[in-house]
């Protein structure tokens, strides 16, 4: 692995470690500073934005939230790719989104070559809890995911 990634990661690792393991009696601000740190974002950029710890990420910095966000815990966002979040989206509890994927052939992962495909989440948008949305899948404004969904094609705005 190239070592600005691992840096990267690394980077996530501590900030995710924060965040997750806050104290329920820690400053609302000070956890959204540890937020922003993670997702290289201005502060005021989050005030619409709740994450329930804990929150997994890959980068953190490849996650672009556009506007009122709420997830619920344990989101996991593995960002190897841009992850873009519309604005009034919410998360259920143990939602994914897994902009990272492997080949499917026993050939192809021998290789140890890994790809990455963009993920967008659309506006006003409810992704139900457990849901898992795969690489490359873009939701079109107003779409509702059920809970336990795994979302491996794209959907139009509603």
């Amino acid at each position: 692995m190239e070592p600005e990634l691992v840096a990267a990661r690394h980077r996530a690792r501590v900030l995710m470690h924060r965040y997750n393991t806050s104290p329920p009696t820690l400053d609302g601000q000070e956890r959204k500073e540890i937020l922003a740190e993670l997702l290289n974002a201005p502060v005021g950029n989050l005030d619409s934005v709740y994450v329930e710890p804990p929150l997994y990420v890959d980068y953190g910095t490849n996650i672009k939230l556009k506007g009122s966000f709420i997830g619920n815990y344990n989101i996991t966002i593995l960002d190897c790719a841009t992850v873009t979040i519309g604005t009034r989206v919410m998360f259920g509890p143990n939602v994914s989104l897994y902009a990272a994927t492997h080949g499917t052939s026993v050939k192809e992962r021998q290789t140890d070559l890994e790809r990455a495909s963009e993920i967008v989440i659309g506006d006003n948008c409810w992704i139900g809890g457990g849901a898992n949305i795969q690489a490359g899948v873009v939701l079109g404004q107003g779409c509702t995911v059920g809970a336990g969904a795994i979302v491996t094609k794209s959907f139009p705005d509603w």
